[in-house]
């Protein structure tokens, strides 16, 4: 999986959208969908705090913007998100962006969430966790990189899962970098 700077952006993801797959299929999608399957997927933002369920900070909040502007033109037709304040608020400026609702997911049950995914076909947005979120890319049949850090929030994932069923993918940062702490 490749780190990329944000000027190839627009670049990628018109890329990837439009191209062919190249892992090996693990399910095709149904014949009526006539588009790959194609899942942009976030850690939510910057929590305001360590509790139980805090809501975003103000990095948090403009980096939800940032998002929903990369994927204004990425033509999402559904927007899941984990049932947690900073998940959901992650997601809302690009549903806003696009006039949809939110669809709710439950994170114990990622393969209930990918089912419904291939199922749809289509484009969406996920907003996860720092442990949901790569899981969910390596379900859906795409590279997850490595463990995302407790103050990591800077990717996006695109798996595009083609009507054959193979997969590909690419991983993207995005709004203001995470440092590792390394020169």
């Amino acid at each position: 999986m490749t780190r990329l700077s944000m000027a190839t952006v627009a670049t990628l993801l018109l890329t990837i959208t439009s191209i062919g797959c190249s892992s090996t299929p693990d399910t095709v999608l149904p014949a009526s969908t006539s588009q790959p399957l194609v899942v942009f997927l976030v850690r939510h933002g910057e929590k305001s705090d360590r509790g139980k369920d805090p809501q975003l900070s103000v990095a948090g909040r403009e980096r939800a913007v940032i998002l929903a502007n990369i994927l204004r033109n990425a033509k999402i037709e559904y927007i899941h998100s984990s049932d947690y304040i900073r998940t959901r608020e992650t997601a809302a400026p690009t549903a806003a962006g696009y006039g949809l609702e939110v669809e709710l997911y439950d994170p114990r049950d990622l393969p209930a969430l990918v089912e419904i995914l291939r199922k749809l076909g289509s484009r969406h947005l996920v907003v996860g966790h720092s442990t949901t979120t790569p899981s969910m890319v390596e379900l859906l049949g795409g590279e997850p990189n490595s463990a995302i850090n407790e103050d990591e929030f800077d990717r996006l994932y695109i798996v595009t899962i083609g009507r054959d069923g193979a997969a590909s993918s690419v991983m993207i940062n995005y709004g203001e970098p995470y440092h590792t702490g390394q020169s």
